[in-house]
Formats: structure tokens, sequence, C-alpha cells
């Protein structure tokens, strides 16, 4: 039987189509291709968006910026002279890929400085939240980095 170029179009828009569902049915319903929304409560966390904007200024005002640098045994975080042992609050990690790697460790300062050992991170890419406070001043800083 001989094809002619009518049937060689439609044959090919049938395999391109076939393709396309077969992929689009294939990320649907695998759990590894499943990616979880950046935040759950979307509206609240908006509302509360000023706060952070103030807790932001206040970090661009300390008198030196924090250094957080990748090392052997983790991630090393220095802190600026201002901020003592005193500090209080939370380091926390986000990792954008999946909710389930996230999570959350309370602020020990020695020093300052502080380590988080490499056991607690994956490779990959890490957005890092600090939200302490010092002196009855909050504080906000964020980092994005691959571990």
């Amino acid at each position: 039987m001989k094809i002619n170029w009518g049937t060689g179009i439609v044959i090919a828009f049938i395999l391109f189509i076939s393709f396309i569902l077969y992929f689009v049915i294939t990320i649907t319903t695998q759990k590894k291709y499943a990616y979880d929304l950046v935040d759950e409560e979307y509206y609240k966390t908006e509302l509360k968006y000023q706060d952070e904007i103030d807790k932001l200024k206040n970090t661009k005002k300390l008198s030196s910026e924090i250094i957080l640098t990748k090392s052997a045994t983790g991630i090393e975080i220095e802190f600026p002279a201002e901020i003592n042992e005193e500090t209080t609050g939370n380091i926390f990690f986000y990792r954008p890929s999946t909710k389930v790697l996230d999570f959350q460790i309370p602020l020990v300062i020695v020093d300052h400085k502080m380590s988080i050992k490499h056991e607690q991170l994956i490779t990959g890419h890490w957005n890092i939240t600090i939200d302490f406070k010092s002196n009855s001043t909050h504080f906000l800083y964020k980092k994005s980095i691959t571990f």
C-alpha cells in the first residue's frame, strides 16, 4: 500500500498528539514529579510582609553584614559584634523543590558564630532565613545557597 502526503501528515499529527498525551499523563500521575506550593497560607503570609520589611531594614543597620560560608564541616554563620549569645531566634532551611526537606533549628551563637553540620543538609539549592531578636530589636536575614 502506498501512503500519500496527506496520510503522512495525519499519521504525524496522531503520533505527536499521542506523545503529548503520554507526557501529560505521566507528569500528572507520578509522585516523583509532584511539587509543593511555596506557602499553603499565601494570603496570611502576605499580610505579615510589612513586618518582614522592617526586620530586613534593621538587619541592614547592623555594623557589618551577616556572613554565611560553606566549609568542610557544613555552613558557618558569622554575626556582627552587636549580636551576642543572648540573641534568640530560629534558622529556617527551605528547600524549593520539596517541602519534606524543610527544617528549622534554634539559633545558638557562640563567639558571634554558629555552625550547621553538613549531615543536616542534602546537596542542592536551599533558601536560608535567619529570624532573630537582639536587645528587643527584631532582625531578618535571607540568603540562597547551593550546598
